[in-house]
């Protein structure tokens, strides 16, 4: 089905304020930033973490060791595989004891997050899992909060938000879209 552009509410000025904002709540909350460890969720989340894992780097001189985790096969949807390709996680240091920030785009029912913290568990015990999404546009079927949000965007249920990263989409944006021939 077709979808209209409804609003577009972050450009690239915007995001960068957000991203820095951000980066700046995360070492502050973190007075340990060498048990710090940065998972993005694939796909838009891993651009997000990488984006924060450079920024603390520029702020605080310490390289975060950063991971990318795919969740597909822990999915409460995952029947339906045809719309689903697994791909690999890539983490390549331990979790156990160690203060995980993961990181995505859209934060919706909160499914996508409980999928996530189900595959860490598998991976090791970490000391804390904090999450950081970029929009938080509520609609929670499971009690999930993030620690850290860009925007905080209401939404109504047939309204989709897409977040566009410059190094996937070849623009920084959010964008609320809507199918066409709704009012």
């Amino acid at each position: 089905m077709a979808e209209k552009i409804k609003a577009r509410v972050m450009d690239a000025p915007k995001i960068k304020r957000a991203f820095t904002r951000i980066a700046t709540e995360i070492t502050e909350r973190n007075r340990n930033l060498n048990n710090l460890v940065i998972i993005g969720i694939r796909t838009r989340g891993v651009f997000i973490a990488r984006r924060l894992k450079k920024l603390i780097k520029d702020y605080e001189g310490i390289d975060v060791p950063f991971g990318v985790l795919d969740i597909t096969l822990y999915r409460d949807d995952f029947s339906e595989l045809e719309r689903h390709s697994v791909k690999k996680t890539e983490i390549n240091f331990s979790i156990t004891d160690k203060d995980v920030l993961l990181v995505d785009d859209v934060l919706f029912t909160g499914r996508t997050i409980r999928a996530a913290m189900d595959s860490l568990v598998d991976l090791g015990r970490p000391k804390t899992i904090q999450l950081m999404v970029f929009i938080d546009r509520g609609h929670r079927e499971l009690p999930i909060r993030a620690d850290y949000v860009g925007k905080f965007l209401p939404t109504s249920r047939r309204e989709k938000v897409r977040v566009h990263l410059k190094e996937i989409d070849k623009k920084d944006e959010v964008q609320i879209v809507e199918p066409e021939g709704i009012k």
